[in-house]
Protein backbone atom coordinates (compact mmCIF):
# COMPACT_ATOMS: atom_id res chain seq x y z
CA UNK A 1 0.00 0.00 0.00
CA UNK A 2 1.28 3.39 -0.93
CA UNK A 3 1.09 6.91 0.29
CA UNK A 4 -2.70 6.85 0.76
CA UNK A 5 -2.35 4.37 3.63
CA UNK A 6 -0.01 6.70 5.48
CA UNK A 7 -2.37 9.63 4.91
CA UNK A 8 -5.34 7.57 6.11
CA UNK A 9 -3.49 6.46 9.25
CA UNK A 10 -2.46 10.06 9.93
CA UNK A 11 -6.05 11.26 9.46
CA UNK A 12 -7.44 8.54 11.75
CA UNK A 13 -4.83 9.29 14.42
CA UNK A 14 -5.58 13.02 14.29
CA UNK A 15 -9.32 12.36 14.43
CA UNK A 16 -8.76 10.14 17.48
CA UNK A 17 -6.71 12.91 19.13
CA UNK A 18 -9.34 15.52 18.32
CA UNK A 19 -12.12 13.42 19.84
CA UNK A 20 -10.00 12.38 22.80
CA UNK A 21 -9.10 15.99 23.65
CA UNK A 22 -12.55 17.45 23.00
CA UNK A 23 -14.29 19.18 25.87
CA UNK A 24 -18.05 19.09 26.09
CA UNK A 25 -18.66 15.98 23.98
CA UNK A 26 -18.85 13.81 27.11
CA UNK A 27 -16.90 10.93 25.56
CA UNK A 28 -16.39 8.09 28.04
CA UNK A 29 -14.27 5.80 25.84
CA UNK A 30 -12.61 5.67 22.42
CA UNK A 31 -11.41 2.50 20.70
CA UNK A 32 -9.64 1.98 17.39
CA UNK A 33 -10.11 -1.05 15.19
CA UNK A 34 -7.42 -0.61 12.54
CA UNK A 35 -8.28 -3.85 10.75
CA UNK A 36 -11.79 -2.55 10.01
CA UNK A 37 -10.80 1.15 9.89
CA UNK A 38 -13.22 1.99 12.71
CA UNK A 39 -13.21 4.43 15.58
CA UNK A 40 -15.75 3.45 18.22
CA UNK A 41 -16.96 6.22 20.53
CA UNK A 42 -18.91 5.62 23.75
CA UNK A 43 -20.47 8.65 25.40
CA UNK A 44 -21.03 9.14 29.11
CA UNK A 45 -24.75 8.55 28.42
CA UNK A 46 -23.94 5.07 27.08
CA UNK A 47 -24.53 5.81 23.39
CA UNK A 48 -22.07 4.11 21.03
CA UNK A 49 -21.07 5.44 17.62
CA UNK A 50 -18.80 4.00 14.93
CA UNK A 51 -16.82 6.22 12.60
CA UNK A 52 -15.50 4.51 9.48
CA UNK A 53 -12.21 5.99 8.23
CA UNK A 54 -11.36 5.17 4.65
CA UNK A 55 -9.93 6.94 1.65
CA UNK A 56 -12.70 7.90 -0.77
CA UNK A 57 -11.42 6.51 -4.07
CA UNK A 58 -12.08 8.62 -7.15
CA UNK A 59 -13.67 11.52 -5.25
CA UNK A 60 -10.64 13.78 -5.03
CA UNK A 61 -11.94 16.20 -7.68
CA UNK A 62 -15.39 16.76 -6.26
CA UNK A 63 -17.85 15.90 -3.55
CA UNK A 64 -20.79 13.60 -4.08
CA UNK A 65 -23.69 13.52 -1.66
CA UNK A 66 -25.76 10.40 -1.15
CA UNK A 67 -29.36 10.93 -0.14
Amino acid sequence: MGNNTMELNYFRDKLFDLLNDSEGMRIADLNTDERNSLLTVRTEDGDVFEIVCRQAAGKEDGWTTAN
